[in-house]
């Protein structure tokens, strides 16, 4: 049996995004694989998992730098390892073309002692699909998932820009009734009834998903708000009825300065009667008796 060759020394790498297969036991050797689109071959045969294994069968297939004249048909490159079992990597490379994938794929054998002939070509195939397969089957999900979360935005924001334009509507319709509301509570001459501003109405169809969430959030933030605000007006008007003291606000009262407390006091306290005058009575614009004499008439000739 060929001797493998020893491998040089080459840092290990966690076992990160790599899918193994099923082993493979026939008459005391075992059969495993291990693929990886992103390692290399020599990356997957430093793994301490399968350094004690008699071969480590290596193939790696990757794009060409060279172009060609058809650009529907890209060119690749498919290389392998046979680490002492001939003909083993030329046999694991085809896995790769007919699969059609990138990457590289290791088939670890422990030999048994008991030779299988070229039953054994099969078993290393055999390890490489299973192991490549599960990678295929993985990225499908994936992509499943990643088509169906896709789909779901579309619909979410499809809903979105349906159900905004009604949001505005009805921020506007309870503007207008709050507003209507208010109209009939003034609490003083001085308070003034709220006026609705008009919303100014995006284009929500070029709006990202992100962004038409946020106005969601916004616009039923508002709307609460103002049935907030309806359901205090309702209950200032409705006071009244229930007997309560309704809900006003109220100028604050302007409290008299001293002097003209003094004033007040002195015109209600002053004597009726004329032989007593008062500043009151002097600075009254009622008393007679401090109107100048008006001017004679002048004689007619």
């Amino acid at each position: 049996m060929p001797q493998k060759r020893p491998l040089s020394p080459h840092p290990v790498h966690s076992p990160t995004n790599i899918y193994r297969s099923s082993q493979i036991l026939d008459r005391s050797s075992r059969f495993i694989a291990l693929y990886s689109p992103s390692l290399t071959a020599r990356d997957l045969q430093s793994l301490a998992e399968v350094s004690s294994a008699t071969h480590r069968i290596a193939a790696w297939r990757s794009p060409s730098s060279q172009s060609t004249l058809s650009s529907s048909q890209r060119p690749y490159v498919t290389s392998h390892d046979d680490d002492g079992e001939k003909y083993g990597g030329k046999a694991l490379g085809s896995v790769l073309s007919t699969l059609n994938v990138e990457g590289a794929v290791i088939v670890a054998r422990w030999y048994g002692g008991i030779l299988l002939g070229p039953v054994r070509f099969d078993h290393i195939q055999n390890c490489a699909r299973d192991a490549i397969g599960k990678y295929i089957s993985a990225t499908q999900q994936q992509q499943s998932k990643k088509a169906k979360s896709v789909a779901d935005d579309d619909t979410k924001r499809n809903h979105l820009i349906r159900i905004l334009p009604e949001r505005d509507q009805s921020i506007s319709v309870l503007r207008g009734l709050l507003v209507e509301k208010q109209s009939h509570h003034t609490p003083s001459p001085k308070a003034e009834v709220q006026k609705s501003s008009p919303i100014k109405v995006p284009n929500y169809s070029d709006l990202p998903l992100s962004a038409l969430e946020n106005l969601e959030r916004a616009r039923d933030a508002t709307i609460g708000w103002i049935l907030g605000q309806i359901e205090k007006v309702e209950a200032q008007l409705e006071a009244p009825s229930n007997g309560s003291k309704p809900v006003v606000i109220e100028d604050p009262p302007e409290k008299p300065s001293e002097g003209a407390t003094k004033t007040v006091s002195t015109v209600l306290d002053a004597p009726s009667t004329p032989s007593e005058p008062t500043i009151s009575n002097l600075d009254s614009p009622f008393n007679n008796s401090t109107k100048p004499a008006a001017d004679p008439k002048p004689e007619s000739e």
